[in-house]
């Protein structure tokens, strides 16, 4: 996270990443990638991958189950509580750097990938399109993020449903704040086109932990209220409430076919991304 410029944040997470799975698989398309071996003669050359080229001056073969292409679109939640800091690391940072990171992995493997903002009420759009151009638009689109207002209204939502029909791999970063059930309204509309989804719900670990430096006064970052605690003598009582919360959130989602992932900003980028693949592929077999 120390890393600010986005393009070689993204190479460098997936690179180290990528170095600790080649000798395992995980298949199947969509922000998977298979293990890869040494070019043999006979192969069939659409499957060599350039990019290992480039990187090894090496021919490598990407072995998969499933060799297809699908389009990745990523939802990022740029609303004011997107702004929450942990310790020095805001959550829109994290949102960033994750959603970069994954959309490097996708045109790695060949996959198109889209950009659609939730920001102060309204949407931005990026649209679908493989090409390695395309991917700088998208990360210097993430750069620019500035995280302000309230989330998207529903009657902005109707650009999400405007596309060609195809099924789409939809990757929704967010704090899953909402005030009047936006995001719930967003995913079950999205879930009823069909397409997979997988949320990645960011939570600071001093939210967790209700752990904020001996501060009393806590604010709405998008509202602007106050309030006023004892956070010694409540923090039993959060931790439950919490511990409730987001089991609410898992079941609501696990009934509409929605992958769930929690993940602490606190925890290292390339540690999450492998604890969600495994599971993944777990949750494969």
């Amino acid at each position: 996270m120390t890393i600010k410029d986005l393009p070689l944040l993204a190479k460098t997470v997936i690179d180290g990443f990528m170095n600790g799975f080649n000798k395992s698989t995980v298949k199947g398309p969509g922000l998977e990638f298979s293990q890869y071996r040494s070019y043999q003669p006979g192969d069939d050359l659409r499957w060599l991958d350039w990019h290992m080229f480039a990187r090894s001056d090496r021919y490598y073969i990407r072995e998969s189950e499933v060799e297809t292409s699908i389009s990745v679109r990523f939802l990022v939640d740029a609303s004011a509580s997107m702004n929450h800091d942990d310790d020095g690391v805001k959550k829109i940072e994290y949102a960033k750097a994750l959603t970069a990171s994954l959309a490097y992995l996708a045109n790695l493997q060949g996959d198109s990938v889209a950009l659609n903002v939730f920001q102060d009420g309204g949407l931005f759009s990026l649209p679908s399109r493989p090409d390695p151009q395309h991917l700088q638009r998208l990360f210097h689109h993430l750069q620019q993020i500035n995280p302000t207002g309230k989330f998207t209204k529903p009657i902005q939502y109707k650009e999400l449903f405007a596309g060609t029909g195809r099924k789409e791999l939809l990757v929704f970063v967010t704090d899953m704040y909402q005030a009047n059930g936006e995001i719930d309204e967003l995913l079950k509309s999205l879930s009823s086109l069909r397409h997979e989804i997988i949320v990645f719900h960011l939570i600071g670990q001093n939210e967790i932990d209700f752990d904020f430096k001996g501060y009393t006064t806590l604010q709405d970052l998008e509202t602007g209220e106050t309030i006023q605690v004892n956070t010694q003598r409540a923090k039993d009582a959060y931790q439950v409430r919490l511990k409730e919360h987001l089991a609410g959130i898992k079941s609501n989602l696990a009934a509409k076919g929605i992958v769930y992932q929690m993940v602490s900003i606190a925890q290292p980028l390339d540690e999450a991304l492998r604890a969600f693949l495994v599971r993944r592929k777990k949750g494969a077999k």
